[in-house]
């Protein structure tokens, strides 16, 4: 009598049986961050529509929209336990398109189109200077030598950042008089912002990460009074609210290059750049 046992390898008619069976049982916890980045997704890409017919406040707040469904995927997936390597693709896809692609175009769209060739230039390098960014966040994430300090920092400024930044100045000019738009929409200066800010993509200038950043008690009840202030400010001028906190994130640039180096000269490891935290 033979020894041999037969053969497990499963039939081509189960394969498919096993893999919808596989599909049926995907946890919800999973599903839902994928959902809101589909959601930042969707965002972006009406943004550029609505720039297509010159809707240009709308299209600035579908790309406030996007930013904050960002901001909420990481840490719902975080929060249902639902982080997936599926969901991590998605979120660096969906970056690229609403912070790297969508700004760009809205842009073009309201200030360059009457610029030709350098103006598709401008748009297209920064589009690309976005895609590194996130390609550079995407393998830093591997690095397993950076010190703990390191993740308070990102390198370069993240995408939704960058995309609040380089739409400033058609922020800017939907709280001035008619008179002075023209001097925001001017293309040269379109596109030194363009310029500037996809050079904040790619540089290792240290910027806060402040999700990672620890508080002292004391000072949780002046931070909170601070948030309700600056949600009641949102409420009643949301264009000036939004200018103010970009302001101040680029006036936190020093602080953060600061901090970042007095970290590192603590630091028994140094390492040559901060380390990658969530966009």
């Amino acid at each position: 009598m033979s020894d041999a046992t037969p053969d497990q390898t499963p039939g081509p008619a189960e394969r498919p049986r096993r893999l919808r069976r596989g599909l049926r049982v995907m946890p919800i916890n999973k599903m839902i961050p994928n959902m809101l980045t589909l959601g930042a997704l969707a965002s972006g890409m009406t943004g550029m529509r609505f720039a297509l017919h010159e809707r240009w406040e709308a299209a600035a707040f579908a790309i406030l929209i996007a930013a904050i469904l960002d901001t909420l995927d990481g840490r719902v997936a975080r929060l249902l336990k639902g982080s997936s390597k599926f969901g991590a693709e998605l979120d660096s896809l969906s970056d690229f398109i609403c912070f790297g692609v969508a700004p760009a175009m809205i842009l073009y769209h309201w200030a360059l189109e009457d610029a030709g060739r350098f103006g598709w230039f401008i748009v297209v390098l920064f589009a690309m200077c976005c895609a590194m960014r996130l390609a550079r966040f995407n393998t830093m994430l591997e690095d397993d030598k950076k010190p703990v300090w390191a993740g308070r920092f990102f390198t370069g400024v993240p995408a939704p950042a960058g995309a609040g930044l380089v739409l400033l100045p058609m922020i800017l000019s939907f709280q001035v008089p008619e008179d002075y738009v023209g001097y925001l929409q001017n293309p040269y200066l379109v596109s030194v912002v363009l310029i500037a800010c996809g050079g904040l993509f790619v540089s290792t200038l240290p910027t806060f990460s402040f999700k990672n950043m620890k508080m002292a008690r004391a000072w949780m009840m002046p931070l909170m009074i601070a948030v309700a202030i600056l949600a009641a400010f949102v409420v009643s001028d949301p264009w000036l609210a939004l200018t103010a906190i970009l302001v101040l994130y680029l006036a936190s640039f020093p602080l953060s290059i600061r901090s970042y180096l007095w970290h590192k000269s603590r630091s028994t490891n140094p390492v040559p750049a901060p380390g990658p935290t969530s966009d």
